[in-house]
């Protein structure tokens, strides 16, 4: 959600690659972008009566479930709260919550794409999670979702970063964040391919690289960065060997 989605789906096209079509109905502008041929992300235009309110440019991220109305319910009477009541679209059924700890997702019922394999360029490859409490906060999605404990990873000062799944291979992290961090947010890594092209052309597009381009297990690299209008991406991608 950004206050110019034309030029977000400018700047992440020049990014990532990601192609752009209108995708709006007569309630709600909307803009599709894709992989190829592929859906892989959207925009939706920040009104300036929200950011009123304190909204602010940012990605949100949505989890597939097989009832809106019943996830809601099983989220609040988890300590969840909810910014936007279940609500109907074309293609499904979608609301947007919070976790007990503040943290903003949502949750969709409906006609999705098939899942591409995670580490597919142009497509979102990991999802993370800076929490306040880590472990409250995987006993939460654990509940709502069925999430797993994957590999726990000590990050030294940060303590534990504990990866999770549904059974397969590990497709997020939490870990507690540092006191410099305001508030629990959930980051998303977009897969780029090499890395450090990808870290030129997020300067070039004028976007701002705040972390990274830095190593992580699996010989792969990521970058944390700030686009033109305030929101925060991430990339992952490979490095080439000398």
């Amino acid at each position: 959600m950004v206050p110019d989605p034309e030029a977000a789906a400018r700047f992440y096209g020049a990014v990532t690659g990601w192609g752009s079509r209108d995708a709006s109905t007569p309630d709600q502008p909307y803009t599709l972008l894709t992989a190829g041929d592929r859906p892989a992300a959207g925009l939706l235009p920040l009104q300036p009566t929200d950011m009123a309110k304190g909204a602010l440019p940012g990605w949100i991220g949505h989890i597939l479930v097989d009832d809106v109305d019943a996830a809601v319910a099983r989220a609040t009477a988890l300590g969840g709260v909810v910014h936007v009541p279940p609500r109907g679209i074309e293609i499904g059924r979608f609301a947007v919550l919070g976790d007990p700890q503040g943290a903003v997702f949502a949750i969709f019922a409906g006609a999705v794409p098939e899942p591409q394999p995670i580490g597919t360029a142009g497509h979102v490859g990991w999802n993370e999670l800076a929490a306040a409490d880590w472990l409250a906060a995987f006993d939460f999605y654990a509940a709502l979702f069925g999430w797993q404990r994957a590999e726990a990873v000590d990050i030294g000062p940060l303590g534990t970063y504990q990866t999770f799944g549904l059974g397969g291979p590990a497709m997020g992290g939490m870990f507690n964040k540092s006191d410099a961090i305001p508030r629990p947010f959930w980051c998303f890594y977009i897969a780029v391919g090499d890395i450090d092209a990808a870290a030129g052309r997020v300067r070039e597009a004028g976007g701002q690289i705040v972390n990274g381009p830095m190593e992580v297990p699996g010989e792969a690299f990521v970058l944390q960065g700030i686009d033109p209008q305030g929101a925060l991406f991430a990339l992952l991608g490979t490095r080439a060997t000398p």
